[in-house]
């Protein structure tokens, strides 16, 4: 009996990115990470950026219709398992971009927040910031802030320095806080990562509409990392697109995600970039066994 061929295709997700020209995060890392773990990257470029390994110099957005464009050209063509967001440019994108998403509500939507770079670079203003919290957030499977972010979605209007926002209200600092506003708001779950706290080890907490769903610790790695959570909001959308649950699909990104930031490699005079395909590195290492 001949075998359907919709049956071979790998899980297909979309993702919409900007370009990052180091390949450490943006829609190079999208598509590293999903093709190491098994799924075929469709892609929508939504801004350009000027960087090196050490931050941001410039970032140019794509015109939105631009960006519609693509991806309605690409979804009347191919089946799409789950879409991706990460750094969307412009608030017209992010326009443009939840029309788009409307139109599948069936489909898993993975939500990474880029608002500024590791350096502090900013690229996201308060008018995105209540676009993607008014238009993507109801449409959102699951929110991958980290920290920063998390503070910073959940207490617009008052000041941008989180710091501020922690001196100012212990309250609405609290993370947990910060995920049920992120849930009242419409994400179905949020996972908010631990890195920039001040804790030994980096804990990542997944919340849903009844709380904390799982707490996950992480050895604290030495060094500064580029694409970090463009990997691990990839590697759930993954997960998800393999047909995980999930809990499960966030705990595996996980620990992808560590791993390719332990066998990270610092290829300039910037930050460490995430091998996202360690583990081919380690099959070559033992002799291709």
């Amino acid at each position: 009996m001949r075998q359907d061929p919709a049956e071979l295709l790998p899980p297909i997700v979309l993702c919409f990115a900007a370009s990052d020209p180091t390949g450490g995060a943006g829609i190079q890392a999208d598509i590293m990470t999903l093709a190491s773990m098994g799924c075929h990257p469709l892609t929508v470029i939504t801004a350009i950026t000027v960087q090196d390994t050490a931050g941001v110099e410039d970032i140019f957005a794509i015109d939105a219709d631009w960006v519609s464009d693509q991806a309605r050209a690409l979804l009347e063509d191919v089946p799409v398992a789950a879409f991706k967001l990460g750094l969307l440019g412009s608030v017209e994108n992010i326009v443009a971009i939840a029309e788009i998403i409307a139109d599948y509500p069936d489909i898993p939507l993975i939500f990474d927040p880029v608002l500024a770079s590791g350096r502090g670079d900013q690229f996201a203003d308060e008018d995105m910031v209540d676009a993607m919290i008014e238009l993507l957030l109801p449409q959102t499977t699951i929110i991958t802030p980290n920290s920063l972010e998390a503070r910073r979605l959940t207490l617009t209007g008052e000041s941008e320095d989180p710091e501020e926002h922690e001196e100012e209200s212990g309250e609405a600092a609290s993370l947990a806080e910060c995920a049920r506003r992120l849930i009242v708001g419409g994400s179905e779950f949020v996972l908010i990562t631990g890195t920039h706290e001040n804790t030994e080890q980096v804990t990542n907490i997944l919340y849903g509409s009844h709380g904390m769903v799982r707490s996950d610790k992480w050895e604290r790695l030495p060094g500064s990392y580029h694409g970090s959570g463009c990997t691990l909001a990839s590697a759930i959308a993954a997960n998800l697109a393999n047909g995980l649950e999930i809990a499960e699909a966030v705990k595996d990104a996980q620990e992808y995600t560590w791993q390719a930031l332990a066998a990270g490699f610092r290829p300039g005079m910037g930050q460490y970039l995430p091998d996202r395909f360690f583990w081919a590195r380690e099959i070559a290492e033992d002799g291709g066994r």
